[in-house]
């Protein structure tokens, strides 16, 4: 398992009209999560797209436990469990500052050669980095 954690502060933005983080967001976090994984990983979005590739979202999903609101330092921890194949799924949990769990959830997606909008394999060195860094924090 790779695992990654960033932190975010809720905006205001962020908040509904009860006063706590509006339930579509999280997959916003889950993106910023993503995004900073695959830096930290050494082959950010930028990189893999320079190759034609993209990453769609084929399914995603998020369960919720406790409401995040305006202000609070929320951790998210992303983690890639598995060596992708053709699809890698990427599992997310937000914890508040005291640790207590507020959601959990994946997104799974495909490897899809950008211009003729068919599945792939991911590249041979995203592989071998991906390999390389198992079972770290990064």
């Amino acid at each position: 398992m790779i695992t990654s954690e960033l932190k975010i502060r809720v905006l205001y933005a962020h908040t509904d009209k009860m006063g706590v983080v509006y339930y579509g967001r999280y997959f916003e976090y889950y993106e910023a999560g993503r995004n900073e994984f695959l830096r930290r990983l050494g082959y950010p979005y930028s990189r893999i797209e320079s190759q034609d590739i993209i990453l769609p979202v084929i399914h995603a999903e998020s369960n919720y436990f406790a409401p995040a609101l305006y202000d609070d330092e929320i951790v998210l921890q992303t983690m890639l469990c598995d060596i992708p194949t053709v699809k890698i799924k990427i599992y997310y949990i937000l914890k508040n500052s005291k640790g207590e769990k507020l959601a959990e959830g994946h997104t799974i997606h495909s490897f899809v050669n950008a211009i003729t909008r068919k599945p792939m394999r991911p590249p041979s060195d995203f592989i071998e980095i991906v390999k390389s860094k198992m079972d770290s924090i990064i």
